[in-house]
Protein backbone atom coordinates (compact mmCIF):
# COMPACT_ATOMS: atom_id res chain seq x y z
CA UNK A 1 0.00 0.00 0.00
CA UNK A 2 2.57 3.00 1.03
CA UNK A 3 4.24 1.47 -2.77
CA UNK A 4 1.32 2.71 -4.13
CA UNK A 5 0.90 6.06 -2.47
CA UNK A 6 4.82 6.79 -3.57
CA UNK A 7 4.11 5.53 -7.02
CA UNK A 8 0.42 7.65 -6.78
CA UNK A 9 2.97 11.16 -5.63
CA UNK A 10 5.64 10.37 -8.00
CA UNK A 11 3.07 10.37 -11.03
CA UNK A 12 1.69 13.89 -9.61
CA UNK A 13 5.04 15.35 -9.79
CA UNK A 14 6.12 14.71 -13.29
CA UNK A 15 2.31 15.93 -14.68
CA UNK A 16 3.59 19.03 -12.51
CA UNK A 17 6.81 18.84 -14.87
CA UNK A 18 5.28 18.14 -18.01
CA UNK A 19 2.97 21.29 -17.90
CA UNK A 20 5.70 23.47 -16.15
CA UNK A 21 5.88 25.46 -19.33
CA UNK A 22 2.30 27.01 -19.05
CA UNK A 23 2.58 27.27 -15.28
CA UNK A 24 3.24 29.96 -12.67
CA UNK A 25 3.94 30.26 -9.43
CA UNK A 26 1.01 31.62 -7.77
CA UNK A 27 1.95 33.47 -4.87
CA UNK A 28 -1.04 33.58 -2.49
CA UNK A 29 -3.04 31.32 -4.59
CA UNK A 30 -3.93 29.03 -1.59
CA UNK A 31 -4.50 31.94 0.63
CA UNK A 32 -8.11 31.22 0.81
CA UNK A 33 -7.26 27.50 2.64
CA UNK A 34 -5.44 29.56 4.82
CA UNK A 35 -7.87 31.59 7.00
CA UNK A 36 -9.07 28.74 9.56
CA UNK A 37 -11.84 27.09 11.04
CA UNK A 38 -13.33 26.42 14.27
CA UNK A 39 -13.72 28.57 17.35
CA UNK A 40 -11.52 27.42 19.15
CA UNK A 41 -8.70 27.16 17.37
CA UNK A 42 -8.87 30.75 15.79
CA UNK A 43 -9.84 31.91 19.35
CA UNK A 44 -6.35 30.79 20.15
CA UNK A 45 -4.72 32.60 16.92
CA UNK A 46 -4.65 29.29 14.99
CA UNK A 47 -1.83 27.53 17.22
CA UNK A 48 -3.57 24.18 16.92
CA UNK A 49 -0.93 22.49 14.94
CA UNK A 50 0.03 20.32 18.40
CA UNK A 51 -3.10 20.04 20.09
CA UNK A 52 -5.67 19.02 17.33
CA UNK A 53 -7.94 16.91 19.06
CA UNK A 54 -11.46 17.25 17.63
CA UNK A 55 -12.91 16.64 14.18
CA UNK A 56 -11.24 20.32 13.00
CA UNK A 57 -7.69 18.18 13.01
CA UNK A 58 -8.78 17.51 9.64
CA UNK A 59 -7.46 21.21 8.55
CA UNK A 60 -5.08 21.85 11.21
CA UNK A 61 -3.17 18.22 11.88
CA UNK A 62 -4.81 15.37 9.61
CA UNK A 63 -2.51 12.82 12.32
CA UNK A 64 -4.69 14.51 15.27
CA UNK A 65 -8.01 12.73 13.57
CA UNK A 66 -6.74 9.72 15.52
CA UNK A 67 -7.83 11.18 19.03
CA UNK A 68 -11.46 10.89 18.05
CA UNK A 69 -13.85 8.50 20.24
CA UNK A 70 -16.71 9.24 19.01
CA UNK A 71 -17.85 10.18 15.72
CA UNK A 72 -18.12 14.33 15.36
CA UNK A 73 -19.70 16.86 12.99
CA UNK A 74 -18.81 20.33 13.11
CA UNK A 75 -20.12 23.83 11.53
CA UNK A 76 -18.98 27.32 11.15
CA UNK A 77 -19.94 30.32 9.84
CA UNK A 78 -17.78 33.44 9.37
CA UNK A 79 -18.70 36.89 7.21
CA UNK A 80 -16.15 39.21 6.88
CA UNK A 81 -15.48 42.83 5.43
CA UNK A 82 -19.39 44.36 6.63
CA UNK A 83 -21.14 40.53 5.39
CA UNK A 84 -19.16 41.35 1.90
CA UNK A 85 -17.88 37.74 2.14
CA UNK A 86 -19.41 34.66 3.64
CA UNK A 87 -16.74 31.89 4.89
CA UNK A 88 -18.50 28.28 5.94
CA UNK A 89 -17.04 25.36 7.26
CA UNK A 90 -18.45 21.44 7.81
CA UNK A 91 -16.43 18.38 8.69
CA UNK A 92 -17.74 14.82 10.28
CA UNK A 93 -14.89 12.56 11.59
CA UNK A 94 -15.61 8.76 12.31
CA UNK A 95 -13.75 6.74 14.58
CA UNK A 96 -12.70 3.71 12.92
CA UNK A 97 -11.37 0.46 14.66
CA UNK A 98 -9.09 -0.03 17.21
CA UNK A 99 -6.97 3.06 16.26
CA UNK A 100 -7.70 4.64 12.75
CA UNK A 101 -10.07 7.73 11.56
CA UNK A 102 -11.83 9.22 8.42
CA UNK A 103 -13.12 12.27 7.79
CA UNK A 104 -14.35 14.88 5.48
CA UNK A 105 -14.42 18.50 5.33
CA UNK A 106 -15.53 21.19 3.51
CA UNK A 107 -14.94 24.78 2.94
CA UNK A 108 -16.30 27.68 0.73
CA UNK A 109 -15.08 31.28 0.83
CA UNK A 110 -17.70 33.48 -1.54
CA UNK A 111 -18.54 36.78 -2.53
CA UNK A 112 -21.98 36.51 -4.33
CA UNK A 113 -23.96 39.19 -6.32
CA UNK A 114 -20.97 40.57 -8.16
CA UNK A 115 -22.81 42.90 -10.91
CA UNK A 116 -21.48 42.10 -14.27
CA UNK A 117 -21.52 45.17 -16.79
CA UNK A 118 -20.30 44.31 -19.82
CA UNK A 119 -23.35 43.60 -21.68
CA UNK A 120 -25.17 46.58 -20.60
CA UNK A 121 -22.81 49.02 -21.84
CA UNK A 122 -23.76 51.66 -23.78
CA UNK A 123 -22.40 53.50 -27.27
CA UNK A 124 -24.20 57.10 -25.87
CA UNK A 125 -22.41 59.10 -29.27
CA UNK A 126 -22.70 56.31 -32.01
CA UNK A 127 -18.72 56.14 -32.99
CA UNK A 128 -18.04 52.63 -31.75
CA UNK A 129 -16.76 53.29 -28.08
CA UNK A 130 -18.63 52.23 -25.51
CA UNK A 131 -19.10 54.94 -22.44
CA UNK A 132 -18.39 53.10 -18.65
CA UNK A 133 -19.77 56.19 -17.22
CA UNK A 134 -22.09 54.52 -14.43
CA UNK A 135 -25.30 56.77 -15.59
CA UNK A 136 -25.09 55.25 -19.27
CA UNK A 137 -25.57 52.03 -18.74
CA UNK A 138 -28.60 49.85 -19.77
CA UNK A 139 -29.71 48.43 -16.16
CA UNK A 140 -31.63 45.85 -17.87
CA UNK A 141 -28.75 44.28 -18.79
CA UNK A 142 -26.84 43.83 -15.66
CA UNK A 143 -26.11 40.81 -14.42
CA UNK A 144 -24.78 38.83 -11.42
CA UNK A 145 -22.32 36.34 -10.74
CA UNK A 146 -20.52 35.17 -7.86
CA UNK A 147 -16.65 34.61 -6.99
CA UNK A 148 -16.52 31.16 -5.47
CA UNK A 149 -13.25 29.01 -3.41
CA UNK A 150 -14.35 25.71 -2.44
CA UNK A 151 -11.97 22.51 -0.61
CA UNK A 152 -12.69 19.44 -0.42
CA UNK A 153 -10.42 17.26 2.16
CA UNK A 154 -10.53 13.64 2.76
CA UNK A 155 -9.15 12.64 5.87
CA UNK A 156 -7.42 9.17 7.21
CA UNK A 157 -5.16 8.98 10.49
CA UNK A 158 -3.66 6.28 12.13
CA UNK A 159 -2.53 5.59 15.76
CA UNK A 160 1.01 4.00 16.04
CA UNK A 161 1.66 4.24 19.62
CA UNK A 162 -0.55 6.15 22.52
CA UNK A 163 1.59 9.00 22.31
CA UNK A 164 2.61 8.83 18.28
CA UNK A 165 -0.29 9.28 15.08
CA UNK A 166 -0.13 9.95 11.41
CA UNK A 167 -2.48 11.28 9.06
CA UNK A 168 -2.89 12.70 5.46
CA UNK A 169 -5.57 14.91 3.31
CA UNK A 170 -6.10 14.41 -0.21
CA UNK A 171 -7.85 17.81 -1.17
CA UNK A 172 -9.53 19.28 -4.20
CA UNK A 173 -9.84 22.40 -4.89
CA UNK A 174 -12.74 24.37 -6.85
CA UNK A 175 -12.02 27.93 -7.58
CA UNK A 176 -15.44 29.93 -10.05
CA UNK A 177 -15.36 33.40 -10.87
CA UNK A 178 -17.93 34.10 -13.46
CA UNK A 179 -17.41 31.82 -16.10
CA UNK A 180 -14.08 30.90 -14.94
CA UNK A 181 -13.51 28.03 -13.34
CA UNK A 182 -10.23 25.83 -12.29
CA UNK A 183 -9.74 22.55 -10.73
CA UNK A 184 -6.40 21.53 -8.17
CA UNK A 185 -5.71 18.08 -6.18
CA UNK A 186 -3.53 18.65 -3.22
CA UNK A 187 -2.04 16.16 -0.37
CA UNK A 188 -1.19 16.94 3.05
CA UNK A 189 0.57 14.74 6.11
CA UNK A 190 0.83 15.12 9.32
CA UNK A 191 2.25 14.06 12.50
CA UNK A 192 1.30 14.25 16.41
CA UNK A 193 4.01 13.32 19.18
CA UNK A 194 3.71 13.32 22.79
CA UNK A 195 7.32 12.58 24.22
CA UNK A 196 6.48 13.29 27.74
CA UNK A 197 3.14 13.85 29.77
CA UNK A 198 1.30 16.93 28.85
CA UNK A 199 3.78 18.19 26.50
CA UNK A 200 2.62 18.17 22.43
CA UNK A 201 4.61 18.65 19.49
CA UNK A 202 2.75 18.78 15.96
CA UNK A 203 3.93 19.06 11.98
CA UNK A 204 1.56 19.26 8.88
CA UNK A 205 3.10 19.76 5.49
CA UNK A 206 0.62 21.06 3.31
CA UNK A 207 0.41 20.54 -0.63
CA UNK A 208 3.26 18.34 0.13
CA UNK A 209 3.51 17.56 -4.05
CA UNK A 210 2.92 21.35 -4.73
CA UNK A 211 -0.49 21.60 -5.70
CA UNK A 212 -1.32 22.33 -9.30
CA UNK A 213 -4.73 24.47 -9.80
CA UNK A 214 -5.52 24.49 -14.12
CA UNK A 215 -8.26 26.91 -14.91
CA UNK A 216 -9.88 26.69 -18.13
CA UNK A 217 -8.14 29.57 -19.33
CA UNK A 218 -5.19 27.45 -20.38
CA UNK A 219 -3.12 28.90 -17.00
CA UNK A 220 -2.01 26.53 -14.23
CA UNK A 221 -1.13 28.12 -10.89
CA UNK A 222 1.43 26.14 -8.20
CA UNK A 223 0.40 26.24 -4.98
CA UNK A 224 3.85 25.87 -2.49
CA UNK A 225 4.08 23.61 -0.05
CA UNK A 226 3.85 25.13 3.40
CA UNK A 227 4.90 23.12 6.59
CA UNK A 228 3.02 24.07 10.18
CA UNK A 229 4.79 23.07 12.88
CA UNK A 230 3.67 23.40 16.95
CA UNK A 231 3.96 22.98 20.04
CA UNK A 232 2.16 22.91 23.21
CA UNK A 233 2.46 22.16 27.03
CA UNK A 234 -0.87 21.72 29.63
CA UNK A 235 -0.54 22.59 33.17
CA UNK A 236 -3.22 22.05 35.71
CA UNK A 237 -3.63 25.03 37.84
CA UNK A 238 -6.34 27.38 39.06
CA UNK A 239 -9.23 24.32 39.29
CA UNK A 240 -8.62 23.74 35.28
CA UNK A 241 -6.06 23.31 32.46
CA UNK A 242 -3.96 26.05 31.36
CA UNK A 243 -2.49 25.46 27.30
CA UNK A 244 0.28 27.91 25.90
CA UNK A 245 0.48 27.03 22.24
CA UNK A 246 2.83 28.51 19.58
CA UNK A 247 3.10 27.48 15.74
CA UNK A 248 4.86 28.59 12.42
CA UNK A 249 4.36 28.36 8.82
CA UNK A 250 6.90 28.27 7.05
CA UNK A 251 6.61 28.82 3.11
CA UNK A 252 8.60 29.39 0.47
CA UNK A 253 6.65 32.24 -2.10
CA UNK A 254 9.25 34.91 -1.47
CA UNK A 255 6.98 36.61 1.31
CA UNK A 256 8.87 39.28 1.55
CA UNK A 257 6.61 42.00 3.10
CA UNK A 258 3.55 39.74 4.04
CA UNK A 259 4.81 37.94 6.59
CA UNK A 260 6.43 38.19 10.33
CA UNK A 261 9.97 37.59 8.93
CA UNK A 262 12.01 35.99 6.25
CA UNK A 263 14.91 34.33 5.61
CA UNK A 264 15.31 35.17 1.32
CA UNK A 265 12.68 33.73 0.04
CA UNK A 266 11.94 31.16 3.14
CA UNK A 267 9.04 32.97 4.96
CA UNK A 268 7.70 31.95 9.17
CA UNK A 269 4.87 33.32 10.42
CA UNK A 270 3.49 32.88 13.93
CA UNK A 271 0.67 31.34 15.39
CA UNK A 272 0.66 32.72 19.78
CA UNK A 273 -2.47 30.93 21.71
CA UNK A 274 -3.02 30.26 25.33
CA UNK A 275 -6.63 29.10 26.68
CA UNK A 276 -8.01 28.44 30.24
CA UNK A 277 -10.51 25.61 30.27
CA UNK A 278 -12.46 25.32 33.77
CA UNK A 279 -13.23 21.37 34.52
CA UNK A 280 -14.27 21.23 30.59
CA UNK A 281 -17.26 23.30 31.27
CA UNK A 282 -16.35 26.22 29.54
CA UNK A 283 -13.00 28.03 28.60
CA UNK A 284 -11.63 31.51 27.87
CA UNK A 285 -9.05 31.95 24.86
CA UNK A 286 -6.53 34.47 23.28
CA UNK A 287 -4.02 34.61 21.06
CA UNK A 288 -2.40 36.13 18.22
CA UNK A 289 -2.44 35.04 14.45
CA UNK A 290 -0.56 35.31 10.96
CA UNK A 291 -1.91 38.17 10.08
CA UNK A 292 -1.35 40.39 12.69
CA UNK A 293 -4.51 39.99 14.86
CA UNK A 294 -5.40 39.87 18.33
CA UNK A 295 -7.75 37.14 19.09
CA UNK A 296 -10.44 36.44 21.78
CA UNK A 297 -12.00 33.70 22.12
CA UNK A 298 -14.63 31.39 25.08
CA UNK A 299 -16.55 28.65 24.64
CA UNK A 300 -19.00 26.34 26.65
CA UNK A 301 -19.48 22.45 26.62
CA UNK A 302 -23.05 21.08 26.51
CA UNK A 303 -24.10 17.13 26.91
CA UNK A 304 -22.75 16.52 23.54
CA UNK A 305 -22.47 19.59 22.12
CA UNK A 306 -19.44 22.65 21.72
CA UNK A 307 -20.40 25.89 21.25
CA UNK A 308 -17.43 28.14 20.73
CA UNK A 309 -16.93 31.87 19.79
CA UNK A 310 -13.81 33.79 18.80
CA UNK A 311 -13.40 37.39 17.67
CA UNK A 312 -10.31 38.79 15.65
CA UNK A 313 -9.43 42.67 15.08
CA UNK A 314 -6.56 43.74 12.52
CA UNK A 315 -4.27 46.28 13.91
CA UNK A 316 -4.80 49.24 12.57
CA UNK A 317 -5.92 52.85 13.06
CA UNK A 318 -9.48 53.81 14.13
CA UNK A 319 -9.99 55.29 10.56
CA UNK A 320 -8.81 52.55 8.62
CA UNK A 321 -9.74 49.48 10.28
CA UNK A 322 -11.63 47.05 9.02
CA UNK A 323 -15.04 45.51 10.47
CA UNK A 324 -14.24 43.66 13.65
CA UNK A 325 -14.50 39.59 12.52
CA UNK A 326 -17.23 37.10 14.49
CA UNK A 327 -16.80 33.41 14.15
CA UNK A 328 -19.36 30.91 15.31
CA UNK A 329 -18.51 27.48 15.46
CA UNK A 330 -20.52 24.21 16.49
CA UNK A 331 -19.65 20.34 17.32
CA UNK A 332 -21.67 17.57 17.55
CA UNK A 333 -19.93 14.56 19.42
CA UNK A 334 -22.69 11.66 19.09
CA UNK A 335 -20.97 10.53 22.65
CA UNK A 336 -23.01 7.35 23.95
CA UNK A 337 -21.49 3.61 24.01
CA UNK A 338 -23.12 1.97 21.01
CA UNK A 339 -20.75 4.83 19.09
CA UNK A 340 -17.25 4.66 20.99
CA UNK A 341 -14.59 3.82 18.99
Amino acid sequence: MFKKIIMLIAMFLLTNVSVLTQTVIGKYAGEFMAIGVGGRPLGMGGAYAAIANDVTAGYYNPAGLAQLNYPQLALMHDERYGNLVNYDYASFGLPFDKDMSFGISIMRLGIDGIPDTRNALIDANNDGILDIRDDRLDYDKISYFSNQDWAFYLTFAKRYAENFSLGANAKIIRRIIGEYSATGIGFDIGALYSPFDNFYLGANLQDITTTLVAWNTGRNELVSPTAKIGAAYQVDILGGTVTPALDFDIRFENRRFASNFNIGPVSFDMHAGFEYNFKNIFAVRAGYNDVKQFTLGAGVKLPKLNIDYSFARFNMSELDRLPDTHRISLILTLEEPKFLR
